[in-house]
């Protein structure tokens, strides 16, 4: 027995593998007991159940979640607390997202020389971090409107761990030449003070953070910025453009609030921001932004135009959204690898090491979801909304869709709010004007409040989970508090915009 609880869960803390023990063998109990006293033993289980799930996102850094997670799920299924067919269903409802991860991740693998040349350039030449960070903020706002959210935060993940690749052979003692350290840790660093390497790690959280919520902003403006916006459209019947002015009035005064938030924090140096590069590792990356100049070679030079110009294309095929994303990710990783004479299928394996556990990751979420939709969670605060006075209904359901948000999926929120407004419209309930204005309550409700929590959106869940948050100390618990100033000006913003705007 001794042995088999040492292998349960790895090298986990003691006292966390004994409390995913104690959810294990309470959760049967409970339902039991639940039943048996004429309760909703259902309903109630799930809450447990969802509560459960996210203490196992909120310690993501003690033990990955797919495991903890997986088995809540396995065991989810066991008490019909949802079915297999249910998974399948939301899986199938979210096959794009699946072979976004899979397909466009391994691709932007391919194009981290050119990423990685373009933003140490960026780094070099923008003297103030305020400037840097306004600039992250807005650029992924900006390629979220017309690209996804999780394509944009797979790039800047791969431009964290390349800046910390470099970091790492620096300190090492080691020549730039020696780039074949795909695991990275935080070894052979005492030649730099702790302050200094601690202040690095900062600044990187800094960048991810802004870059995130910049996600989170632009994705919320246009049709293809998030999976529930081309969701919410079809049912509301709207095109690209006609998207884009229903939202404005909400969507254009939580930008600006967003982008004067990044500007604030930074200045005042709120909720952990604020961090400086070292001046000693600004030296690091001008002294690999020279080498990298200096010993440039035709075939780099050939290597990173053809990268430019895969980019160019994948940018255009985005824009106007001539395939699903993930389908156009395959293509990317086909002519990269073609062009750049990467035909060896070892040299192939590495590009998918980053986005295949969170993959597994989001499935099992799918199944929690599962447990949401088949113990009807969220009805009581459905049937709450739509009795309350009409022109209390939208900013409620900004609300209602924000809070469940923060604790679940985004996606199956937004799908389960349309639907019942949509119910309401042909049934004569509500007229088509105030269907409108509830579908813009619903999109960016959940959408913005949203940021608060990494299981609120992908892109913030999948950077939990990527090599490069352990690598900065990024937990769940900080990405709360440094996501809290945003969470708190985006959503009163975006609360009052609904209500007087709408």
């Amino acid at each position: 027995m001794k042995l088999l609880y040492r292998l349960f869960l790895g090298n986990s803390p003691t006292w966390y593998k004994n409390t995913i023990i104690v959810f294990l063998l309470i959760n049967p109990i409970l339902l039991f007991l639940l039943n048996n006293l004429g309760l909703n033993g259902g309903f109630i289980m799930g809450w447990i159940l969802l509560l459960q799930f996210i203490f196992t996102l909120a310690l993501a850094l003690n033990c990955y979640p797919l495991q903890p997670g997986g088995l809540l799920a396995i065991q989810a299924l066991i008490l019909n607390l949802t079915t297999p067919y249910t998974l399948l269903h939301e899986i199938e409802n979210n096959l794009a997202v699946i072979l976004l991860l899979v397909f466009m991740v391994a691709g932007i693998y391919f194009m981290k020389n050119l990423m990685l040349t373009i933003f140490t350039k960026l780094f070099l030449r923008v003297k103030s971090k305020i400037h840097l960070s306004l600039l992250f903020c807005f650029v992924a706002a900006f390629l979220s409107a017309f690209l996804d959210a999780l394509t944009v935060t797979a790039v800047l993940i791969a431009v964290a761990v390349g800046f910390y690749r470099i970091f790492h052979l620096a300190t090492s003692n080691k020549s730039f030449d020696d780039k074949d350290h795909n695991h990275l840790n935080d070894t052979n660093l005492s030649e730099l003070g702790v302050n200094e390497i601690e202040n690095f790690k900062a600044f990187l959280r800094d960048i991810l953070m802004h870059g995130v919520v910049g996600t989170a902003l632009g994705g919320v403006c246009t049709l293809v910025g998030e999976p529930q916006n081309l969701l919410i459209a079809n049912v509301a019947d709207w095109e690209f453009m006609e998207f884009i002015f229903v939202m404005a009035p909400v969507t254009f005064p939580v930008f600006i609030v967003g982008m004067a938030t990044c500007y604030l924090i930074e200045r005042f140096k709120i909720a952990g921001f604020g961090a400086e590069l070292p001046l000693p590792i600004k030296e690091v990356f001008s002294q690999y932004d020279l080498h990298e100049t200096s010993n440039q070679t035709d075939e780099n030079k050939m290597s990173i135009l053809i990268e430019g110009f895969v980019a160019l294309l994948l940018i255009f095929a985005l824009a106007f959204h001539i395939a699903e994303v993930g389908i156009i990710g395959l293509g990317v990783i086909i002519l990269l690898t073609a062009f750049k004479g990467i035909t060896d299928e070892h040299d192939l394996g590495p590009a998918f090491n980053e986005a295949l556990p969170f993959t597994a990751l989001l499935v099992v979420f799918f199944c929690i979801v599962g447990v949401i939709h088949d113990q009807n969670l969220f009805d009581p605060v459905i049937i709450f909304v739509l009795n309350q006075n009409i022109d209390l209904q939208a900013p409620l359901f900004f609300v209602a869709n924000g809070v469940l948000s923060m604790i679940s999926d985004n996606v199956f929120v937004a799908t389960v709010y349309i639907n019942e407004i949509k119910a309401a419209l042909d049934s004569g309930v509500i007229t088509r004007e105030h269907f409108d204005k509830l579908a813009v309550a619903v999109n960016t409700g959940t959408n913005i409040p949203s940021v608060a929590t990494p299981n609120g959106q992908a892109a913030f869940l999948f950077l939990l989970t990527s090599s490069v948050a352990p690598l900065i100390n990024l937990s769940y618990l900080r990405m709360v508090l440094m996501a809290l100033p945003y969470t708190i000006t985006m959503s009163i913003t975006g609360f009052f915009a609904v209500f007087y705007f709408l």
